[in-house]
């Protein structure tokens, strides 16, 4: 059995897993694995209390096909930082299309009336839709889509407020930001080795020699440590070309251009990612170098 959901941030093919489980989008581990063991008792075979055996078998097949995998993938922090990311680059394009997007239910249309507080304003109107969201079996897919659709309202205001503060920035504050943490020049030979050098190295092997699964282990631990390195997201996004994730290597051939275009890894990686998809049917991103992402903005104020 398969589910259809058209609302929200399924209607983009993007698996809402924060929708399926009913938790915000910034969840931290904690929240979303209280929330599972919860879900996971209304819908397991066992302390299932629907009425009649379809339901049973209904809620059942939710559970295995929906909130199993969602819960598998948030409760692991990789995964759940690329399901982020993902999230965060979908943002930036909804920004320009937010006032042509259709609405269907009421608590997404209250949340893009808000103009202030909207992390409060979007919680608070998540609350009572999570907490009816697995209390009848007939009505879960409907909670679903609409708490998917108040994510996608979310995402569109967050990132619509980041680019308003880049954009209020003086340019005279930006300079003296700037020159306030410029390191002293030092002599070539003082120059440290960047923490990540080792991590570049191991990964650039095992690119040559075809071994994709083993680039993304070394790079999600450098991007730990440098999280705009350049040529780290090159390898991770030439890493998921070669496993045919095109939505993944996009998103980190994005970042990885974003934070400096002259890089020669983004650069073959982009170039990569072109052959496969043509420009203009790829997502449309910020070209500007150095930049921090949505997700700092988004998510930085909270632990994960």
């Amino acid at each position: 059995m398969s589910f259809k959901i058209q609302q929200g941030l399924f209607k983009l093919d993007i698996v809402d897993r924060h929708a399926i489980l009913g938790v915000p989008i910034d969840a931290d581990s904690k929240q979303i694995r209280q929330r599972y063991l919860k879900v996971a008792y209304r819908l397991h075979p066992d302390t299932c209390k629907a009425e009649s055996e379809t339901q049973k078998k209904l809620a059942n097949q939710i559970l295995s096909k929906l909130v199993n995998p969602a819960y598998e993938n948030l409760s692991k922090d990789h995964s759940r930082t690329e399901h982020l990311l993902i999230l965060a680059q979908t943002g930036k394009t909804l920004v320009p299309e937010s006032t042509k997007t259709t609405l269907t239910s009421e608590p997404a249309k209250q949340l893009l009336q808000a103009v202030v507080n909207i992390d409060q304003v979007y919680k608070k109107l998540l609350q009572p839709l999570a907490s009816e969201q697995y209390t009848s079996i007939d009505q879960i897919l409907k909670k679903i889509a609409q708490i998917s659709e108040l994510n996608l309202v979310y995402l569109t205001l967050k990132q619509g407020q980041i680019e308003r503060a880049k954009t209020s920035i003086p340019p005279s504050a930006k300079l003296t930001t700037e020159t306030a943490f410029k390191k002293p020049a030092t002599p070539e030979k003082e120059t440290s080795i960047s923490p990540v050098a080792n991590y570049i190295r191991r990964a650039q092997e095992a690119l040559n020699k075809n071994n994709p699964a083993q680039v993304i282990i070394e790079m999600r631990d450098a991007i730990k440590q440098e999280p705009n390195n350049s040529t780290c997201h090159g390898l991770m996004g030439l890493a998921y070309l070669r496993q045919n994730q095109l939505t993944m290597a996009k998103v980190h051939i994005t970042k990885a251009w974003q934070a400096n275009p002259q890089d020669p890894t983004a650069r073959q990686a982009k170039q990569e990612l072109d052959k496969l998809v043509p420009p203009d049917n790829q997502t449309k991103t910020s070209s500007e170098p150095g930049k921090s992402g949505f997700l700092g903005g988004l998510f930085g104020g909270k632990k994960k």
